[in-house]
């Protein structure tokens, strides 16, 4: 057997740092249906004063299995552990960009960023092809995407994305956000913002952003998109084409009334809303495609959601680690996550 330590990312928020290692567990099993090798005895262990989550494995971890494993959302160092010494496990994330561009947004109801790529990881390996996302650009879409945590996620992983979101001044956040941000890091695009228009009638704004990962990448015309509408989350859904998207990701309003988590949508209710909204966003996953989402467990019960997923045609995994996402936000919130596949 081979053993292995996970060093946790140092996380600013108290509470999330404390429900870290749990998450991390229940991630790291998600990835281990993907690994060559299985992870066996997923736990924690304190060394030298400090915490890991550690797991153990019949083989040696393979060069794809490290390169997967680089990507788990609170991973801050891997190590094989060898006779009671860390022997450092060089991992090649998936990253195509700084940071920066998950942190430097600060604003009340905020998603915290290492959720949102906990949430996008274990969606993306639920698709029927677990590790396509680190081999070619696949779609992300979040339909109800705020301020852009999971487009500037998908962003980083160098996926594209697109986002709908009624909010205008989440709209106008982001759009001043990212443009900036692009120009002070001299990265290649361009990028088109207007009124959204369809049949001549005005739906909103847009926001189409097209970016290289390299210089050279977009010199040869090989560029990612970004696009954004501001829009209800029905007329922006139609928007999209059907079956051109890999994977839906989306934190749903947690009905309580803080920054860009408000209590409804256009006056619905968080039930009403995604009871109305999710069979649209389930019409553009692609067959074998998955659908992810995040709620306030205090706002509607697991089975009402998995019903409600059930019905417009998914999948929902309740298998093995898909139980144990679970973890409290603040006193108003409990949060938990579902994912769900497309056959």
């Amino acid at each position: 057997m081979f053993d292995y330590g996970i060093l946790l990312y140092p996380a600013a928020n108290r509470v999330y740092a404390d429900s870290s290692p749990a998450l991390l567990r229940a991630e790291l099993a998600v990835f281990g249906e993907a690994l060559s090798t299985p992870p066996a005895e997923i736990g924690e262990r304190r060394i030298g004063g400090i915490d890991y989550v550690t797991f153990s494995t019949e083989q040696r971890l393979s060069e794809e299995d490290v390169s997967l494993l680089s990507n788990l959302s609170s991973r801050y160092a891997l190590f094989e552990l060898e006779g009671g010494l860390l022997r450092p496990v060089e991992v090649t994330p998936l990253d195509k960009f700084d940071s920066d561009l998950l942190t430097i947004q600060k604003y009340a109801g905020k998603t915290n960023e290492l959720f949102t790529k906990l949430l996008l990881n274990v969606t993306l390996l639920s698709t029927s092809d677990p590790t396509a996302f680190l081999h070619r650009p696949l779609h992300v879409l979040d339909p109800l995407c705020g301020r852009g945590t999971t487009l500037n996620q998908a962003m980083t992983y160098g996926l594209d994305a697109t986002g709908i979101d009624v909010d205008k001044r989440d709209f106008e956040a982001y759009e001043q956000f990212i443009k900036t941000w692009l120009r002070a890091k001299r990265i290649k695009h361009t990028a088109d913002s207007g009124q959204l228009r369809r049949d001549k009638v005005k739906l909103g704004q847009r926001l189409e952003l097209e970016f290289g990962l390299s210089k050279e990448a977009y010199k040869a015309g090989d560029a990612r998109r970004i696009t954004y509408y501001n829009c209800d989350t029905a007329t922006g859904t139609r928007l999209v084409k059907s079956g051109s998207v890999e994977v839906v990701v989306t934190d749903a309003p947690y009905g309580v009334q803080h920054g860009s988590h408000r209590s409804d949508e256009l006056s619905r209710s968080p039930r009403d809303l995604l009871r109305d909204s999710v069979p649209a966003w389930v019409r553009t996953l692609r067959a074998g495609g998955a659908f992810g989402i995040s709620w306030n467990t205090h706002v509607i019960k697991r089975d009402e959601l998995a019903g409600i997923l059930t019905g417009a045609g998914l999948e929902v995994r309740e298998d093995g680690p898909f139980g144990g996402f679970e973890h409290r936000v603040d006193q108003a919130i409990l949060r938990d996550l579902m994912v769900a596949r497309k056959p």
